[in-house]
């Protein structure tokens, strides 16, 4: 079994380096892209509570790689769940035009996502870039994960009703690009059942989930009336079918944010977003001791992401390189690892069942 286990390992990950291929040029670069949003912000602003956003539009200008000023037309309207009703800033959907982004470093880009910070301030944008940060660890990890672009935005309301101001912002891959980009097609399914999740992929994104001290996600399924999974989005290959993939995104209730309204789900035995519980699937030992070793491997490349950043403040910095020393060092220990992730898993039982060769219990993994 600890052959056949493996070989899968082994043929997954050749699958998934075949199948990669180059980000788009939005994503592949890090530095900080500075850009001004021009744009009825009031008009937008005012629509986070209406159930039908629509589109007003503006104007993005952006310096190149050659120092130079780019303009392009983008429309603009609120988005999200969550922080559209609770921040002061509420996210935005930017839309851009195909035809005109055609030879740009915003080339192959139609709609992304805009995070901004949830209020105005110094904290506000310290919180902001942590979020960035974890999306950058997870593509440090692997390229089955979003794309993710920093920028240092300057806003100006059109219709001169609130004052200009600029904020560190960053903007992420589209869904549809992750697909082509790897090969991958979004699975519209409903929920995941244990067997049906690629052991490899989900062994890797829920240690990352422990690493930055997320509990809100499911790789089992979504809101109601939502397609699986919440903040994960599933995709399968065609080699591979039956295997979903989740990618994971919306990382601002972490303990690595450790935004003000960020609190851990209810029945879990925490009370502070910062404590870290390991809340992912049983894997076969063979595929978490690949998963553990794989994370060990770049513990070098992530610290120096949290140390080398420029727009971090010093104290945070320092608070969150410390932060997540705390997540290797588990890693690191055999009895810490026994205790907070071995033991911890869910779902023993329905593993131990379908490495017997048995049919699966359905009912033995704990609610999300």
């Amino acid at each position: 079994m600890r052959i056949v286990l493996f070989l899968s390992i082994l043929v997954l990950a050749f699958v998934g380096t075949a199948a990669a291929s180059e980000r788009d040029p939005l994503f592949a670069e890090h530095e900080t892209l500075k850009a001004v949003l021009t744009a009825p912000l009031s008009q937008t602003y005012a629509q986070r509570d209406s159930d039908v956003r629509l589109y007003f539009p503006g104007q993005w200008a952006y310096v190149n790689e050659a120092g130079e000023s780019q303009r392009l037309d983008v429309s603009i309207r609120i988005r999200g769940n969550f922080r559209k009703e609770h921040c002061e800033l509420p996210p935005i959907r930017l839309n851009f035009k195909k035809s005109q982004v055609k030879g740009t470093l915003f080339k192959g880009q139609d709609k992304l996502k805009l995070v901004s910070p949830c209020q105005h301030g110094l904290e506000s944008q310290q919180k902001l870039l942590l979020e960035y940060l974890a999306y950058r660890t997870y593509e440090i990890l692997t390229d089955q994960s979003f794309g993710s672009r920093l920028i240092r935005l300057s806003y100006v309301d059109s219709d001169d009703k609130l004052q200009p101001w600029t904020d560190l912002a960053f903007v992420i891959e589209d869904e549809g690009d992750i697909g082509k980009r790897l090969g991958l097609d979004k699975a519209r399914v409903a929920e995941n059942r244990f067997e049906e999740l690629d052991q490899v992929a989900t062994a890797r994104y829920e240690l990352f989930q422990l690493l930055i001290s997320n509990h809100d996600y499911s790789v089992l399924k979504g809101p109601e009336g939502s397609y699986c999974c919440h903040n994960s989005v599933i995709y399968t290959s065609e080699d591979s079918p039956e295997k979903r993939i989740p990618i994971p995104f919306d990382f601002d209730m972490s303990g690595l944010v450790n935004a003000k309204y960020a609190a851990p789900p209810s029945h879990l035995p925490i009370r502070l977003v910062r404590t870290r519980f390991y809340r992912g699937l049983c894997q076969p030992d063979d595929v978490m001791e690949d998963a553990v070793a794989h994370i060990l491997s770049k513990k070098e490349e992530i610290m120096a992401l949290y140390e080398t950043t420029p727009e971090l403040s010093r104290l945070s910095r320092n608070r969150t390189v410390t932060y997540i020393k705390k997540f290797f060092a588990i890693l690191e220990d055999e009895e810490k690892l026994r205790v907070q992730v071995y033991e911890r898993c869910r779902g023993r039982d329905r593993l131990d069942a379908i490495l017997a060769g048995e049919e699966p219990v359905h009912d033995t993994v704990a609610r999300d």
